[in-house]
């Protein structure tokens, strides 16, 4: 059967797509073995707090389907997709909701992080500016938060499955290659509908306030604390 195809995910969104899952898997993997691989899941944290700055600012100032303001469904668009009357590109409702979830609990994850400790040899890089009392409880809502994330991963990759075998819908390959086909039977889609803006201006902002977050989260600017001060020679005792 012909198709006709239509642009949807640019080149940032499908990145960050992969990058995040990429960057998240390491971080889960990291953060089970423990020992010293804690200090490369806080690196990887690092690097998610970085991605998902991005993925705010680009929610923005991205192209056509990565706009929050074009995805983040209302409860009519809601209703219309649960009833099968929903009809658009990008993420479905329903989809739309799952990773704005993930979004959130991934940000609370990194957020959390920052001031977490293990009570042995690792501390977040902005523990300092909470204390130990604090810093222990946002490390018990910290691991608390893990088997959330692993649910609504688990329910993402289960909606991708469900849509390439039951709706003969394949999602990934979109996301792969930028481009959605769709049945030539349809009517045609109009240039407008392919998605437009997220220029290069618009990427350099985005990954500006990216690094920017990035060194924030790295505690580099906080002033190391002062030596201590230097004990004085001992008096003989003759």
């Amino acid at each position: 059967m012909s198709t006709q195809k239509i642009k949807v995910w640019d080149l940032p969104t499908r990145l960050f797509h992969w990058l995040l899952a990429a960057l998240v898997l390491g971080a889960v993997v990291t953060g089970q073995v423990g020992g010293n691989a804690i200090f490369v899941h806080g690196k990887l944290g690092l690097a998610i707090v970085g991605l998902l700055v991005f993925r705010l600012v680009w929610g923005v100032a991205g192209s056509t389907y990565a706009r929050f303001s074009q995805f983040v469904p209302g409860p009519d668009a809601i209703k219309a997709y649960l009833q099968g009357r929903w009809q658009g590109l990008g993420h479905n409702p329903l989809g739309a909701l799952s990773v704005l979830a993930l979004l959130a609990l991934l940000l609370f994850q990194v957020v959390s992080g920052l001031f977490a400790n293990d009570d042995i040899a690792f501390r977040g890089p902005l523990m300092d500016l909470v204390g130990k009392d604090l810093s222990d409880t946002l490390s018990g809502l910290h691991k608390g938060a893990f088997p959330l994330i692993l649910a609504l991963v688990l329910v993402h990759v289960g909606a991708i499955v469900f849509y390439a075998r039951v709706k003969k819908d394949n999602l990934v390959k979109p996301m792969l290659t930028g481009w959605k086909e769709l049945p030539a039977a349809q009517p045609a889609v109009p240039a407008t509908a392919h998605a437009q803006g997220g220029g290069l201006v618009a990427f350099i902002v985005a990954l500006a306030l990216a690094a920017l977050a990035v060194w924030g989260a790295s505690g580099a600017w906080i002033a190391p604390p002062p030596p201590p001060p230097a004990s004085a020679p001992a008096t003989p005792s003759w």
